[in-house]
C-alpha cells in the first residue's frame, strides 16, 4: 500500500509539473516554465524512486509501471476536469477502459519469476 500512496504522490507532482504552466505560464519564457517544472518534478522523482523500491519484490518491474500509468491516468483526469476545465469526453473514458482492461491483464495471470 505504501507503493501505491507513493506513487499517487509523485503522479500529483509530476502532472503539475509537466501540465501545470499550461494555464499560468503561457508569458513565461521557455526556460522559466522548464526550471519550474524541473523543480517540482524533483518532489516526484523523490517519491518514485522510493514508490518503486519499496514495490519492487511485490511487483514484477511490468506490474510497477502499469500501476505507474493507471495512476498517471486517474490523476490526470482529475487534473485536466478540475484545474484546466476540460470536459471528459466519451472517447477519453473508452480509451481508459481499455488501459483498465489492460492493467486487469497484467495482473490476473502469474507473472513470471524474474531471471537472475
Amino acid at each position: 500500500m505504501n507503493t501505491i500512496l507513493l506513487l499517487v504522490l509523485s503522479n500529483v507532482f509530476m502532472t503539475v509539473a509537466w501540465y501545470g504552466h499550461l494555464k499560468y505560464g503561457h508569458d513565461w519564457p521557455l526556460w522559466k516554465a522548464v526550471f519550474v517544472s524541473w523543480a517540482i518534478a524533483l518532489l516526484e522523482y523523490c517519491l518514485a524512486v522510493p514508490a518503486n523500491r519499496l514495490g519492487y519484490g511485490q511487483f514484477s518491474g511490468f506490474q510497477l509501471k502499469i500501476i505507474q500509468e493507471v495512476i498517471t491516468l486517474a490523476v490526470f483526469m482529475v487534473f485536466a476536469i478540475t484545474f484546466l476545465k476540460e470536459k471528459l469526453a466519451w472517447n477519453y473514458l473508452v480509451a481508459f477502459a481499455f488501459l483498465g482492461v489492460a492493467a486487469f491483464f497484467a495482473f490476473a495471470f502469474k507473472a513470471p519469476a524474474p531471471t537472475a
